[in-house]
């Protein structure tokens, strides 16, 4: 193996590790807290979650084999199953976080009226549609025997071999990523933006308001008054920074891959197969980046993983302080005799 290869094999193993963490540590807040599993936008990150998991147990390890071995892994039909597996997954996983990105648009945006627009019920109406159209794309390429190991990408994936169905494929790979990729990215730009306008009018509301109150307290400390216009710039830059988050994680994760796949249909063009690595390495990235991104930096899973942790080290001191007393109990009857 090439020093480029130990390094795109060192990447893969660090992101399946990375991933597999993180979304163990996100579902163990949703089973533990009450409170995350009541609320509508956690069944979306639940099921994010269980894409991200099973991305990490089967599609990153058959391409790590693939990079080290630099052939088809495993048997054909293992092959096949992974590839439809790994193309209903990443779908699925990216019109999760578009409706995400709903929820979010109308809990801001409709305030009053958002536990009438989104219930459980409609959440569960979201989820099914996401799995539908997730499926449906796999299923045509299994029925065309459009799976396989792509050596461009060391993986298990959707794969034309036969030359004579290179315009179908071609209609078809630009059909899935239009209604998948292009799809997501314009349900998130739009819903985000809105959200944005809402929060940056809140804003302005708020500045107006500290405004007038710094100019009617004129004996103000100048310390105080440093404190409220730094509060100020943090809230103006906090949700873009937020939404910022959420479209640029997408399109960086995602946008290399999708491009490599659509450029790799015309026949001009080489790509190297060490960027076409690279460029699957940043779409397994999203399995890593979401855990952080939707669920383990938010105030309520950090309030629930300290709440774990004060449980453990509670009991933990409970039980230590239940042994050192047990020698003193033994010694108890000795001591009356």
């Amino acid at each position: 193996m090439s020093i480029w290869e130990l390094l795109l094999a060192f990447l893969v193993v660090l992101l399946m590790l990375v991933a597999l963490l993180a979304n163990v540590l996100v579902l163990v807040c949703f089973l533990y807290s009450a409170d995350i599993r009541k609320q509508v936008p956690g069944l979306f990150i639940l099921n994010l979650t269980f894409c991200n998991l099973l991305m990490a147990v089967s599609s990153m390890p058959l391409t790590l084999a693939g990079i080290i071995y630099k052939s088809q892994p495993a048997g054909d039909q293992v092959c096949h199953a992974v590839g439809f597996l790994e193309t209903f997954l990443t779908t699925n996983s990216m019109l999760s976080m578009a409706a995400l990105s709903i929820d979010r648009w109308i809990a801001v945006v409709f305030p009053l009226s958002y536990h009438s627009k989104m219930r459980y019920r409609d959440a569960a109406l979201i989820l099914s549609y996401t799995w539908l159209h997730s499926a449906s794309f796999p299923i045509v390429a299994a029925s065309l025997s459009w799976l396989g190991f792509h050596h461009l990408y060391a993986s298990c994936t959707l794969y034309n071999k036969r030359p004579e169905d290179r315009t179908q494929f071609v209609i078809f790979t630009g059909v899935f990523h239009a209604l998948s990729f292009l799809l997501s990215l314009v349900v998130l730009c739009f819903t985000y933006l809105k959200v944005l306008k809402v929060a940056r009018f809140h804003c302005k509301r708020i500045d107006v308001i500290t405004m007038q109150t710094l100019v009617l307290l004129v004996d103000i400390h100048p310390s105080v008054r440093e404190r409220c216009l730094e509060e100020q710039r943090r809230r103006r830059q906090r949700a873009t920074k937020k939404i910022s988050t959420f479209i640029g994680t997408f399109i960086l994760c995602f946008a290399p891959y999708v491009i490599t796949r659509l450029v790799e249909l015309s026949s001009v063009v080489h790509i190297n197969s060490h960027w076409g690595i690279i460029s699957k390495c940043l779409a397994y990235s999203k399995a890593v980046s979401d855990p952080f991104v939707y669920s383990l930096l938010r105030h309520q899973y950090k309030k629930t993983w300290k709440d774990i942790i004060n449980k453990i080290l509670k009991r933990s001191s409970i039980n230590s302080s239940a042994l050192a007393g047990e020698p003193h109990s033994r010694n108890l009857p000795q001591l009356n005799e």
